[in-house]
């Protein structure tokens, strides 16, 4: 199942509304062992759906979203702790070096507060 993902930069995610209708988001995503990350905005609309239901598919994909592998299923929770948020900007600047130092740089210049995407397969 993890060969797929291996010398990715992105997944398409996605997320489902209260309503059920999936939402499917490009995003980065690092792995550390049996588990992938994903760092974004604390409000942004993939985080509240995460809040309100953990199920989530995923996929590898491009940047524009378009699926290179299947689809699995997971779960998601978010975390915005100093060690969660530390731990996954550690991994991403590791695998996506000045680009993420960059977006970085920006959230923070814009005082964004942000989440950890943790995604456990099922």
């Amino acid at each position: 199942m993890f060969e797929q993902f291996e010398n990715q930069k992105y997944i398409n995610l996605e997320t489902f509304r209260k309503s059920g209708v999936g939402v499917k988001t490009p995003v980065w995503f690092v792995q550390d062992r049996d588990v992938f990350y994903v760092w974004t905005q604390a409000d942004s609309w993939k985080a509240k759906r995460i809040r309100n239901n953990g199920k989530v598919k995923l996929a590898p994909s491009t940047a524009s979203g378009e699926p290179v592998g299947e689809w699995v299923d997971a779960h998601a929770t978010t975390n915005e702790s100093d060690f969660a948020l530390n731990f996954t900007k550690a991994l991403m600047r590791k695998k996506y070096g000045f680009a993420f130092l960059g977006f970085a740089l920006m959230g923070k210049l814009r005082k964004t507060e942000h989440t950890s995407l943790k995604i456990e397969f099922q």
